[in-house]
């Protein structure tokens, strides 16, 4: 199931993801990822035999890879809440809620950052706020991002997010065994 780095000049196909993520996970965790939704959700089961559900936006690799991410760090408990109970603000937040929404986002975008690096894409942090096209991510946002994605390369990830990480470079860059500091520059996330 490896995908040549050449192939990856554009999104790949979220089906690939999908059916990585499902054979992961589907068993060990009861939870599966499915893409073409309108907006992102996490469903928990509805009942003890069913699936909890990562839906992710249309067929946007980057949406399955952010909200795996949000997957990856949520507790036991909070994985039993709809959408992990976060607060969601729509678009024209107010600079108070811009700021809440960076606090809850470094870890998720620092783990977004690195799985997209295992599969060879570009990654650039989500502010979130579609129509403020102006507005950039703080630069105290984008400090928090990549210390925090150092901190990950060099003291470990999460569970979850380890194994996902090790399926994706399986997948995506067979050479590659590990991600390499150097690789995660702050200038990236301009």
């Amino acid at each position: 199931m490896a995908v040549s780095r050449q192939k990856l000049n554009l999104e790949p196909d979220v089906k690939i993801l999908e059916d990585l993520f499902n054979q992961l996970f589907s068993k060990s965790e009861t939870t599966i990822l499915c893409s073409g939704a309108e907006e992102p959700l996490y469903m928990p089961a509805s009942d003890e035999d069913g699936f909890h559900v990562i839906y992710s936006t249309r067929d946007y690799f980057s949406s399955a890879l952010h909200e795996i991410s949000h997957w990856c760090i949520a507790g036991k408990a909070r994985r039993k809440l709809v959408d992990f109970g976060y607060w969601y603000e729509p678009d024209g937040r107010s600079t108070e809620q811009q700021s809440l929404f960076e606090q809850v986002e470094v870890k998720p975008q620092a783990l977004e950052w690195l799985f997209s690096r295992a599969c060879g894409l570009r990654f650039r942090l989500s502010v979130d706020n579609v129509n403020q096209p102006e507005l950039r991510a703080s630069d105290g946002f984008r400090d928090n991002v990549h210390a925090q994605t150092l901190s990950y390369l060099g003291n470990g990830l999460p569970g979850r997010a380890e194994i996902f990480l090790n399926a994706l470079l399986r997948t995506f860059q067979p050479e590659c065994i590990e991600l390499n500091a150097e690789w995660f520059k702050l200038d990236d996330l301009k």
